[in-house]
């Protein structure tokens, strides 16, 4: 048994024909309608009941299942490529009552290289429907950590998942494909980041506690380490628990005028049918601010902040018009930026094919090993004894001299089994090997 990246035990190595292909089914946003997503979407139990059926498949010994809003994809190593197709096929059929031709039009299937690159291309976002988005890999590592605790995962999915968080993790620092906000929400934080240097200390007023405001509380308190929260909604209630989930204080919205002059940036999305805030509402609170800046983001359609407001000294308001100039502007850069994580992806996909095609070679590396070692023992065990023992001293650095040896000995046979040439037979030296050096007979 050979162990994981992660310490793991995993399943044995296999040589030659017998070693397991890589496969990837799947389908997603580009492929299926979000009716037919939806439909297909699996919960934690079934999940989980499908990582138990795998298990019992004899042509699928690993799998992990990910499924989001966006796709639903299966990664398993397989003996049986066509075989595995069809069991997915037919559960999938079988479970969530969808007709073999409406499975057809919307599945792909990867297996081998193509596979690797999705896998990959999909934890980096270069596969998503918001390119650069980063909730993606936390739902691959939550998907990963669900098919181990299941015992569904190997040498090969285990390695390849931590070689798909390691190449994420490159794309991400290496690369701006995430570094430019590509929705309302987050270019309005970034906005709030850009008119202040810093949002530390500052007090920021949310009118209304729908999904965008939620979203931007949720970027707000990644950029900054302390200042008030001030929350107001027209259904008190709401306000207050999204107020209560990020520590802040829930206002009524008739209260909003007495709270300008507290505030410094005032985020709104409440979708109201008239104006929330006047500019007769904020010129008089001007003055007590004592000509303090005041910052409006509008981010509601229709807008929620009257645009009167930004004729008024000292305030300065931006609306989704604004806003929409940047996340163009960004969206343009990500996409130049992608350029980068292909190039990132493509050659951690040659890493990853070479150590797997290398993977039926480490048995007769092992054993051959294995056996050098064998003799070298033997032959300490049968000597050492006539020399009238050995100071401990003089054993360790004897076998440290064996060591060196066997490494030694090893060197240019390991290189060579590994990777024979493209013209020759690797399976062919490996029984050759196997054979000259008695490696099945013991």
């Amino acid at each position: 048994m050979i162990n994981s990246p992660d310490g793991s035990t995993d399943l044995p190595v296999r040589s030659g024909p017998d070693l397991p292909d890589i496969l990837l089914i799947g389908i997603n946003h580009k492929t299926a309608p979000v009716a037919l997503r939806e439909q297909l979407a699996l919960s934690t139990d079934e999940t989980d009941q499908a990582l138990e059926f795998f298990q019992k498949s004899p042509n699928i010994s690993e799998s992990l299942i990910l499924s989001t809003c966006n796709r639903v994809e299966v990664l398993m190593a397989v003996s049986d490529r066509d075989a595995a197709v069809a069991t997915i096929k037919n559960l999938i059929a079988r479970t969530k009552a969808i007709s073999m031709d409406q499975i057809n039009n919307a599945i792909y299937v990867h297996s081998g290289e193509e596979a690797i690159r999705h896998i990959f291309r999909v934890a980096a976002s270069l596969d998503s429907m918001m390119l650069g988005e980063p909730q993606i890999l936390g739902q691959i590592k939550t998907a990963y950590r669900s098919a181990v605790r299941k015992k569904c995962t190997g040498l090969i999915v285990n390695r390849l998942m931590h070689k798909a968080f390691s190449t994420a993790k490159r794309v991400r620092s290496e690369t701006g494909i995430g570094g430019h906000a590509v929705s309302i929400s987050y270019a309005a934080v970034e906005l709030a980041k850009k008119i202040f240097d810093s949002l530390d200390d500052k007090t920021v007023l949310l009118v209304g506690a729908g999904e965008m405001a939620e979203l931007a509380v949720e970027h707000l308190i990644h950029s900054r380490r302390s200042g008030g929260l001030l929350v107001a909604n027209r259904t008190f209630s709401i306000g207050a628990d999204l107020a209560g989930r990020f520590k802040g204080t829930p206002i009524r919205l008739e209260e909003i005028p007495a709270y300008l002059k507290l505030a410094d940036i005032i985020i709104s999305s409440t979708g109201a049918p008239g104006y929330v805030i006047t500019g007769d509402q904020v010129r008089p609170i001007m003055r007590q601010r004592r000509n303090r800046p005041l910052f409006f983001i509008d981010i509601a359609v229709p807008r929620d902040i009257d645009p009167a407001v930004n004729r008024i000294p000292n305030a300065y308001l931006y609306d989704i018009d604004d806003l929409q100039g940047v996340i163009n502007g960004n969206i343009e850069t990500r996409n130049k930026e992608s350029v980068k994580a292909e190039r990132i992806v493509d050659e951690a996909v040659l890493r990853f094919k070479d150590w797997f095609e290398n993977l039926d070679a480490l048995p007769t590396i092992i054993a051959l090993r294995k056996k050098l070692y064998a003799i070298a023992e033997a032959e300490m065990a049968r000597t050492i004894p006539s020399l009238g023992g050995l100071p401990a001293g003089d054993r360790e650095a004897i076998q440290k001299m064996i060591d060196a040896m066997i490494s030694k000995i090893l060197h240019a046979p390991t290189v060579f089994l590994k990777n024979p040439g493209g013209h020759r037979n690797k399976t062919v030296y490996l029984d050759i090997a196997r054979k000259l050096f008695n490696l099945d007979d013991e």
